[in-house]
């Protein structure tokens, strides 16, 4: 029986057209999901596998990849892979962190203008001129350079953000991070504690990856915290929040609204505390979702190929 020479990869949550074709032009690449029947076979005697979000990768996993090298994520955030346990095993971990930056940070303030103004659209029919002054000046919103945005996380997309919020909109950006970020920023920004960026924010976006302690980093007790009508924005992830509290706060007319792109689990089910609520948007984890950003991401085969190639991958996981 020969053997195929070429590595095995499998891909597990689809790729875009152009870095599928080039990885087939490389290796051996397999679309499978990780419910197929055949996955388990096909993982026995895989070198490379390609992931999104919902594939995870644990102690568990990798004892049925006794021939995996490489774990690639296409996308930022690497929660759902064990890295410790990948490398104890010999296999790397390889990301795409600046693949999606622009796109959610465009994403946050689209939702963001949502919030803040008032959108009456009229469409089937035109507002008599009565209806249409009082539309007028019953619905006023607010300018975004008289608010305060605090942003929890400032890695590549809460950068993004800080800079659009401060230089595009004249916002006042206040910010909190693990990391000291005093002069790696190129916008005016003040450095504080989360409970005073939790006060002061009029708007209040999350920018965090699941490390650890970050479970209901937004609870309810930081929630009846905030301004009296401020917003809050998620496209994180769907734990570091607590979305009962946030409902019961939108409920009660404390907050003004929410965006959240991200649920805890995901997808949510039914029974999810945010539905049909008054200016709460709730998007099925969109946020990254461009053309371009999803070709950047698709890119992490790049990566994939140079393992396999005993070669430096330029994007490891940290």
């Amino acid at each position: 029986m020969t053997t195929n020479p070429r590595p095995l990869v499998l891909i597990t949550e689809g790729s875009d057209p152009a870095p599928l074709a080039w990885l087939r032009d490389q290796v051996e690449a397999i679309e499978i999901t990780t419910d197929d029947p055949k996955f388990e076979s096909q993982l026995a005697m895989a070198e490379g596998l390609v992931i999104r979000t919902y594939t995870r990768i644990d102690s568990a996993f990798l004892a049925k990849a006794p021939k995996l090298r490489v774990v690639a994520r296409a996308g930022v955030g690497i929660d759902h892979i064990d890295v410790k346990a990948c490398r104890a095993r010999g296999v790397e971990v390889v990301h795409t962190p600046d693949a999606n930056s622009i796109a959610v940070g465009d994403f946050v303030f689209g939702v963001m203008i949502q919030l803040i103004r008032p959108w009456v659209r009229f469409k089937e029919r035109v507002f008599d001129p009565k209806e249409f002054k009082k539309v007028r000046n019953v619905n006023t919103g607010k300018q975004l350079d008289e608010l305060t945005i605090g942003i929890i996380g400032v890695g590549r997309v809460g950068k993004r953000v800080g800079h659009i919020a401060a230089n595009g909109f004249g916002m006042r950006v206040l910010y909190n991070d693990l990391i000291d970020m005093k002069g790696k920023l190129d916008f005016p920004a003040t450095s504080v504690e989360k409970p005073q960026l939790i006060r002061e924010a009029d708007v209040l976006t999350l920018h965090v990856d699941m490390r650890p302690g970050n479970e209901h980093l937004i609870g309810r007790q930081q929630i009846a915290s905030m301004k009296q009508g401020a917003i809050l924005i998620n496209c994180s992830r769907g734990e570091v929040l607590d979305a009962q509290a946030l409902a019961d706060a939108i409920r009660s007319k404390h907050l003004g609204g929410a965006a959240v792109d991200v649920f805890d689990p995901e997808p949510p089910g039914s029974t999810l505390p945010l539905l049909n609520l008054d200016n709460v948007i709730l998007t099925p984890h969109m946020a990254s979702r461009t053309k371009t950003a999803m070709d950047n991401m698709g890119w992490v085969v790049r990566d994939v190929v140079a393992v396999l190639n005993g070669q430096k991958p330029k994007w490891p996981a940290p």
